[in-house]
């Protein structure tokens, strides 16, 4: 069975030697001089730059349009057949401006297509992750105008209308992309609604971004312990700008 090899293990030295070179065959890809080989050192140099280079650091990064920063733990490769796998571990990620206090990545499927811009594929991400119950919530509140929601007592949530006098405490998770919500009071007007009304069926987390599926979702404490997947996506860089990011410690850049 394959197992990861870790680019960490390769010296600093070893990367930089390579990085004049690195720009002459990214020239040659669009003249169509790649060889089989060639994805395999991509793969190898970019894991091996960055890990050295932001390896228990903070790297910046524009990812599809999206922000983030984050403490980059782990990033490993490993070759499936004709493809990689990568696994990424974050933790103090910043997503668009959204904490999340650790992320596990692993992409299926990876393929790396030279050409100018060059070209990476993955056929499937899964993601673990741990986010605070505050965060969560503020993140929840920033994309719907109906309800304010803030941590309760007892593991529970604590939801207020912002035009009408409803209040609620609530409890939910999530199971195979199902959203489950368990009410145990609601007011109106300081009245207690009766029971039926505040009994909820089962919501189907239909039309999230990117077709992302969350199998998961669970609170233990004051956070929030998740899993997701999302389908195939496609990605462009510059090997000169990644290159150039690695070799001065700024933002990498796929678009």
């Amino acid at each position: 069975m394959a197992t990861y090899f870790d680019p960490k293990a390769w010296s600093w030295t070893s990367f930089t030697s390579f990085t004049t070179a690195w720009l002459e065959p990214a020239a040659d890809f669009g003249a169509g001089t790649v060889t089989a080989l060639m994805p395999d050192v991509l793969m190898t140099l970019l894991s091996e730059g960055i890990l050295s280079r932001f390896g228990g650091q903070e790297v910046s990064a524009t990812l599809l349009g999206h922000d983030l920063r984050a403490t980059l733990q782990t990033l490993k490769v490993r070759r499936r057949g004709a493809h990689f796998q990568t696994k990424t571990v974050l933790t103090g990620l910043l997503w668009n401006r959204h904490p999340i206090e650790e992320l596990t990545v692993i992409a299926h499927g990876v393929r790396l297509i030279p050409g100018v811009p060059t070209k990476v594929r993955a056929a499937q991400l899964d993601l673990e992750g741990v986010i605070s119950v505050a965060a969560l919530l503020e993140w929840i509140n920033s994309w719907q105008p109906d309800w304010e929601l803030e941590p309760a007592a007892d593991g529970l949530v604590l939801a207020r209308h912002r035009r009408r006098r409803i209040t609620a405490l609530a409890e939910a998770e999530i199971t195979d992309n199902v959203l489950s919500i368990r009410v145990h009071r609601a007011h109106w007007r300081k009245v207690r609604a009766p029971k039926r009304f505040t009994v909820l069926n089962p919501i189907p987390l239909t039309g999230l971004p990117s077709q992302a599926r969350i199998s998961s979702a669970h609170r233990v404490g004051d956070r929030v312990v998740f899993a997701a997947d999302l389908p195939s996506i496609t990605g462009s860089f510059d090997l000169a700008q990644i290159r150039s990011a690695i070799v001065a410690g700024t933002t990498l850049i796929v678009f």
